[in-house]
């Protein structure tokens, strides 16, 4: 099934949502997959259903958990830890 939406939470859906945001389009954009929505908001705004995968710190991912697919960070600024887990998430949907 194809991944056409991210979500990257935090809980204000200000800044480190934003900033997961960027990042998620780079890694996208380096693996060609330019055609995925991807916006930030806060925890609370995240409906199950709502979206493929979220995007959130590690801290908060078990409260996202109900929405869908995670992806926890560890380290938000790291563009390494995000293509890799963001690589292995669309290689465990391929199958």
């Amino acid at each position: 099934m194809k991944l056409q939406k991210i979500i990257c939470c935090c809980m204000s859906g200000l800044g480190s949502s934003f900033l997961m945001e960027m990042n998620v389009k780079k890694v996208l954009a380096k693996l060609g997959l330019n055609d995925v929505e991807v916006e930030h908001s806060t925890i609370s705004d995240v409906m199950p259903g709502s979206t493929d995968l979220i995007v959130c710190s590690a801290d908060i991912a078990e409260e996202c958990a109900s929405a869908g697919g995670v992806i926890p960070l560890v380290n938000l600024l790291s563009g390494d830890e995000l293509e890799q887990k963001l690589r292995k998430y669309l290689e465990e949907r391929q199958k």
